[in-house]
């Protein structure tokens, strides 16, 4: 009985040691509660949320802004995929030694908030409001047609202006004839305007001119040619101008247009805007005479030209003359209402030649030549 006994003490004992160590146990992980988040670290998680964010953000959305800066230039004296740039097709050309570039601005539309602060940060760039180069709505595609429409009006100009300097006669064709007006149902685009309500038209502005003392409803002399043909005179009775005015109204664009036997061809892809006028101006006038303008110097420029050779001012000069420095220019013909800006950006070793017509370019040219003066924006 005892030897019962005894054993049953002992399982007792040891069940109450067990039952000991489960609630040490239990109590010990009563004593260690759950750890909560404190506000430290919310605050850290928080702010590394918006950091990334952030980074987000600035790295891939596009802001409101456009990037301008220095862009390529071109030589007009030189070739393309190995056609000059500048090509006289029917007429006996001259090679010469030199370079005449013309310069361009770099616009960039595809801007983050990083990247904008980069490029304003970097000094070389400029960031400026998109709607100052994009119309409110308007697509890139419009933009480059528009562009491209610039550049060929510029070409035309340029070869006209550049065919007057040198002699060659000046024809007036209609460009354009606006629909369900007088014109439209006599000239057809490319008809060439002899007279104007018995005026000879030798220039487009003949054209606004003889107009001006005429009246809505007032029939006018109108002689044209269409080709080859004779030229022919018909009566128009004028309207009155969808805008308003006093003025009698014709309807027709006219423009100047080269009465040559040859054809000038300017191969130049990728550009657009009128800013290089003035250059493919020189550049023809240069491949045209043998008097070689350039005389192997490295001659930079800009400017836009109307058919009389008038060089307007154009907007980026602060960008086209370091960009005309970089590509190794010792000259940059500035047209004349450019010039301040042009002095306070010029790098320095770049002589800057005021220009304000093609026959000034053309001049101050050969002046550098011979070695004389030339009129300059700081003098």
């Amino acid at each position: 009985m005892k030897s019962a006994s005894g054993a049953t003490g002992r399982d007792t004992a040891d069940e109450r040691a067990a039952a000991s160590r489960v609630g040490d146990d239990d109590s010990g992980t009563e004593r260690r509660p759950r750890r909560r988040p404190t506000r430290r670290t919310w605050t850290i998680v928080f702010s590394a949320v918006l950091v990334v964010a952030f980074v987000l953000v600035g790295s891939f959305v596009k802001v409101p802004y456009v990037a301008l800066g220095p862009g390529p230039t071109y030589d007009t004296l030189g070739d393309v995929d190995g056609d000059h740039v500048v090509a006289i097709d029917g007429e006996r050309s001259y090679d010469t030694e030199g370079q005449l570039r013309m310069t361009t601005v770099s616009l960039n539309d595809d801007v983050t908030l990083f990247g904008a602060l980069g490029l304003w940060i970097s000094g070389r760039y400029a960031v400026a409001p998109r709607e100052e180069y994009f119309r409110p709505g308007q697509t890139d595609e419009e933009v480059r047609k528009e562009n491209v429409a610039q550049f060929r009006s510029s070409q035309s100009n340029a070869e006209v202006a550049a065919l007057r300097s040198l002699g060659y006669p000046v024809k007036v064709v209609a460009d354009q004839v606006v629909a369900d007006s007088p014109a439209s149902r006599v000239l057809e685009p490319g008809d060439q305007l002899v007279s104007v309500n018995g005026k000879r038209v030798a220039g487009r502005r003949d054209v606004t001119a003889a107009l001006e003392n005429t009246r809505p409803g007032q029939q006018i002399d109108l002689t044209y040619q269409r080709g080859e043909q004779q030229p022919r005179t018909v009566q128009i009775d004028l309207a009155r101008h969808p805008e308003g005015g006093q003025q009698g109204f014709i309807g027709v664009q006219p423009a100047d247009r080269a009465d040559v036997p040859f054809t000038v061809d300017i191969s130049l892809e990728d550009v657009g805007g009128p800013s290089a006028g003035a250059m493919f101006a020189l550049a023809i006038v240069e491949r045209m005479e043998q008097e070689n303008l350039v005389d192997g110097r490295h001659v930079a420029g800009t400017g836009e030209i109307d058919s009389q050779g008038n060089v307007g001012a154009i907007g980026g000069i602060s960008f086209k003359v370091v960009a005309a420095k970089e590509d190794g220019a010792t000259t940059f013909l500035v047209p004349e209402r450019n010039c301040a800006e042009a002095v306070s950006a010029a790098p320095d070793g770049l002589q800057l030649v005021r220009i304000g017509t093609l026959d000034d370019a053309i001049s101050a040219l050969r002046n550098l030549k011979a070695g004389k003066p030339v009129p300059t924006c700081e003098g």
